[in-house]
């Protein structure tokens, strides 16, 4: 399985009515993150979890659910997470 699709099989437990995920990982070839493997990412996400949340607390949410991830896999993250009336 690749990284993209294990992101969006973990994002899945938020029950997202959107979800947007861009691979940028070629936009920092050379960078110290590419180079050890993670990767740069950029996501769009909407779900009813976020609903009263602030974005430091939605971020927490994506962080939480893509675990061990974040320490590996992926180097950076760019998150849009919003709730369905915002979407």
């Amino acid at each position: 399985m690749s990284v993209m699709d294990t992101i969006r099989e973990r994002l899945a437990a938020l029950s997202p009515t959107r979800l947007e995920l861009i691979d940028d990982s070629h936009l920092h070839a050379g960078h110290a993150g590419a180079r050890s493997g993670g990767g740069h990412f950029r996501l769009t996400i909407v779900s009813e979890c976020f609903r009263g949340k602030n974005t430091v607390a939605r971020h927490r949410i994506v962080y939480d659910a893509l675990g061990e991830m974040m320490r590996r896999e992926i180097h950076a993250l760019a998150i849009q997470a919003r709730s369905p009336e915002e979407n």
